[in-house]
């Protein structure tokens, strides 16, 4: 494999990297709250499993709908501001607000009420969402036509999202706090207020800080109530044209199963800790949980991504993903003997190996997306990150709707009873198989799905020159149109 250079115009600077990486704090804060918040419902509000699953699961697939319909949005819009940044900024207020809201539930109404208000706030929520996250990961994908630059760029933005996993799971701990907060219902409300407003304030820095890539506006649909049958054609063009990218599917099918057997076990850790190694005794299960989470996501900033960016330098990035899924193959195994009532400290034993799994997914997903949209401009002349960026997290949305309710239900058949505080022996074992089985299958599946992904390091140096030739061609054609007239 020939290593390329990267071109001093094409490095973004450190400073549009950490404004970048400030969205995507915010971009993974909500999700690794809701995570930890998730858990009040269940514990502390009483909610039944599989309606907290619902919770999770309903709003998430509306989420997923309105993806695409706000990435052909955001890739069609003519504004001085740009086509990203005043959907991010507006998002951000929007989903900021909606978290706070969310959840001011109180133990003292029904389980049905508080199901209701929850699901009815958390679907402004995730419109929010949707109008924020969308366009911030289009503009990743168009800030440098670099293979390896981009790479660079996702490295900073995850390294920047994993802190919401360092944070977050303390979370819990402030949450169940009976020197701060009364009740963790009552810690969730004010904790809800600081966390929403910390996601607006990130969120609104890339619209502020970053440069978008300028394109060809003639090319641009008009997004005007006239123009709405034409453009429901383009729409439908375009989600069709994506799909039909092969290259890019197998990114979507990976990322599906890799991150989606993850988050359906997301939840499992916290429960195997506090029901088994602590027998249900939360004062003494204490920080573990928290601890856990924060390792992990450690272990992801100051290990995994940097690894996982100097192998995909050195082998290519779709070499690099297998090797680091492999690996955390290997910490899915390890957690059988790392979860030992006997010594908790051996929990973090498989840490290392796990952190591979998500750290090396999104680090090389990301970037391997960009150098597609590369390939999709080559093969269709349009530049379509939005439409790329919701396409891709409509599959994540989705699995991840599939994977909130799959938990709840999964609890349920191991025989999970959230109303008791000891559970039974067969129950903590089938719960902790779970726990390593269905990441390891889809794992697997992730691998065969992405053995066969072609767009390598001289392949995408192919098509950026190519780009870069015709781009030249278009203007220098342009420019000789005007002389005529």
């Amino acid at each position: 494999m020939t290593h390329h250079k990267t071109a001093p115009r094409d490095i973004v600077p450190f400073g549009q990297k950490l404004a970048f990486g400030s969205g995507h704090l915010a971009n993974q804060l909500f999700p690794a709250a809701l995570g930890v918040f998730m858990v009040v419902l269940v514990m502390s509000l009483g909610m039944n499993p599989i309606l907290a699953g619902l919770l999770g699961a309903l709003p998430r697939f509306m989420d997923a709908l309105t993806d695409p319909i706000m990435g052909f949005i955001s890739d069609n819009t003519k504004s001085k501001w740009g086509r990203r940044k005043p959907y991010i900024l507006l998002g951000s207020v929007i989903s900021g607000i909606a978290f706070m809201i969310m959840w001011q539930l109180n133990p003292e109404d029904s389980e049905m009420y508080n199901f209701w208000y929850f699901l009815v706030v958390s679907i402004f929520f995730y419109i929010g969402y949707t109008i924020f996250a969308t366009p911030l990961i289009g503009l990743g994908y168009e800030m440098t036509p670099d293979y390896n630059e981009r790479t660079r760029l996702m490295a900073v933005s995850q390294f920047m999202g994993q802190m919401a996993w360092v944070i977050a799971p303390w979370f819990w701990v402030i949450i169940y706090d009976q020197t701060l907060f009364e009740s963790a219902p009552k810690g969730a409300k004010i904790m809800a207020i600081w966390v929403g407003g910390l996601c607006m304030v990130l969120g609104i820095l890339p619209a502020l800080f970053n440069k978008e890539m300028e394109v060809d506006k003639s090319k641009l649909k008009n997004l005007s109530k006239g123009e709405l049958a034409a453009n429901t054609k383009e729409f439908i063009r375009g989600i069709v044209l994506t799909v039909q990218n092969k290259q890019f599917m197998k990114l979507c099918g990976a990322t599906f199963f890799i991150f989606n057997g993850f988050q359906t076990i997301a939840q499992f850790s916290f429960f195997i800790i506090v029901y088994y190694l602590f027998q249900g005794d939360t004062v003494l299960a204490g920080s573990w949980p928290a601890w856990f989470g924060t390792a992990s996501a450690l272990a992801t900033m100051f290990l995994v991504i940097p690894v996982v960016t100097k192998i995909s330098e050195k082998i290519g990035k779709r070499k690099a993903f297998v090797v680091a899924t492999l690996l955390s193959i290997v910490g899915y195994v390890l957690k059988w003997w790392g979860f030992d009532p006997s010594n908790p400290w051996l929990m973090f034993m498989p840490i290392p190996f796990l952190s591979f799994g998500i750290g090396g997914l999104f680090t090389l997903m990301m970037s391997m997306t960009a150098d597609v949209c590369d390939l999709d401009e080559l093969n269709n002349g349009e530049r379509r990150e939005g439409m790329f960026g919701a396409v891709y997290w409509w599959m994540v949305k989705l699995g991840t709707a599939l994977a909130m309710l799959t938990s709840g239900i999964v609890l349920k058949m191991v025989g999970f009873d959230e109303s008791i505080s000891v559970q039974a022996h067969d129950t903590l074992i089938n719960l902790r198989l779970a726990d390593i089985i269905i990441p390891i299958i889809a794992a697997l599946i992730a691998i065969l799905l992405i053995w066969r992904y072609n767009i390598t390091e001289d392949r995408a140096n192919e098509i950026k020159e190519a780009l870069v030739k015709r781009r030249a061609e278009i203007k220098l054609e342009e420019n000789r149109n005007k002389q005529k007239y």
